[in-house]
């Protein structure tokens, strides 16, 4: 039951919102629904359609609960929750509107704060509790309620729509709700802060609500890109630290740990995200993690392909971030003082002056050049950023 429970709330709270268009009437009748289901079912069975079930309790809770809240009852017109009840479930054998893909741009509006929109995904798309989204986002529960609190009053004092763009729309949001699950899933790859390297919970979240979203939107290929970026990068995740926790370099890495079934689904989409147009950059950034993974090892991967590829990203949108990489695949190209000339040319951005990884880039090539003591002091600022402690006793033996 567990297993259902997880699949069918996302789309029976997207359901009660686009029906009610509020939230917390939805999460409430959703959680009660739920409730019923576990008094219910393992008495009565699983019935056949659940997700039919859940919707037909949770509609009648919440017209319930209008009859008894008569200023909540005006305020969201009762009488069409009337007209609903006369048509209370689908027929059997009828699947339930997926309507979650209206509230994945509810909750990626442009208008909620940053902080908040990535929060919001995980409470209600993936149905995580508030305990847990403070737990993925590294602060106490009662500052995530609040922050989950101001969101929801955001959304409805600033009469954010619940539905999904236009067409002419969707080019202008999908990429926030992009970069939304994006970064989910980078603080699971990678955590911020906390004594593990990485937090396979938060990023298979992350690669849960891409898989959603690639069913809703099969015709996006950013989407797929998206999708095959986490799944060919997630794919090293038990190859990334060692046995005491510690992180383990690309070249130090047991290649034979990497998840050869996830690769091969992450290529796939890769090519899907690349075919039939110009490329968009996650699927550009899936091709560079799809030729790390198809190496058998640092020296035989294709590099001359990956600044290939990095000059794309480049040239789709130039980022700091983006020619730090592009840097450190030249010096696999072209040799460490090439490498290092163009990290040295992105010494002035504002943004790299708090990016670790740019200072650890520094410092290796430095390092690998004989420079010792500059790269001693490129290791001590990358050490003074870094968050995680495995990433910390990394730089800490580096430096050592």
């Amino acid at each position: 039951m567990a297993a259902v429970f997880r699949e069918e709330r996302g789309r029976l709270l997207a359901a009660l919102v686009r029906r009610f268009g509020d939230l917390d009437l939805a999460e409430e009748v959703t959680s009660e629904a739920i409730e019923a289901a576990l008094v219910h079912w393992p008495v009565d069975g699983v019935p056949p359609r659940p997700g039919a079930w859940l919707m037909t309790t949770a509609r009648r809770k919440a017209v319930d609960r209008l009859r008894r809240d008569q200023a909540l009852s005006t305020r969201l017109a009762i009488l069409r929750v009337e007209a609903d009840r006369a048509d209370p479930s689908p027929p059997v054998g009828v699947d339930l509107p997926d309507e979650r893909l209206q509230l994945f741009f509810t909750c990626a509006h442009p208008a909620l704060a940053a902080e908040d929109r990535g929060a919001l995904m995980l409470r209600f798309l993936a149905g995580l509790t508030t305990p847990e989204v403070a737990r993925a986002f590294l602060v106490p529960r009662e500052t995530m309620a609040k922050r989950l609190t101001r969101a929801k009053k955001k959304i409805h004092s600033a009469r954010i729509p619940f539905r999904v763009p236009g067409a002419d729309e969707l080019p202008s949001r999908l990429p926030g709700v992009l970069q939304v699950l994006y970064s989910i899933f980078t603080e699971g790859y990678a955590a911020s802060a906390g004594p593990s390297l990485q937090r396979l919970e938060v990023a298979e979240e992350a690669i849960r609500l891409a898989r959603i979203l690639r069913r809703l939107l099969p015709a996006e290929r950013e989407v797929a890109g998206l999708l095959a970026l986490m799944l060919l990068t997630h794919a090293r995740r038990d190859a990334r630290t060692g046995a005491s926790g510690e992180l383990l370099l690309l070249d130090e890495q047991d290649r034979a740990l990497w998840d050869r079934a996830m690769i091969s689904e992450g290529a796939e989409l890769a090519a899907v995200a690349l075919t039939g147009g110009p490329p968009g950059p996650y699927g550009v950034q899936a091709a560079v993690a799809a030729l790390h993974d198809e190496a058998v090892d640092l020296a035989s991967t294709d590099w001359a392909q990956i600044v290939a590829l990095y000059d794309v990203l480049m040239a789709l949108g130039p980022s700091p971030v983006v020619a730090v990489n592009r840097a450190a695949a030249v010096a696999m190209r072209d040799g460490e003082a090439a490498g290092l000339l163009l990290l040295d040319e992105l010494a002035e951005e504002p943004l790299l002056r708090s990016y670790h990884p740019y200072f650890v880039a520094r410092a290796d090539l430095l390092q690998r050049l004989g420079r010792l003591d500059e790269a001693a002091d490129a290791y001590r600022t990358a050490l003074s950023l870094a968050g995680s402690e495995p990433e910390r006793a990394h730089l800490r033996r580096r430096l050592a």
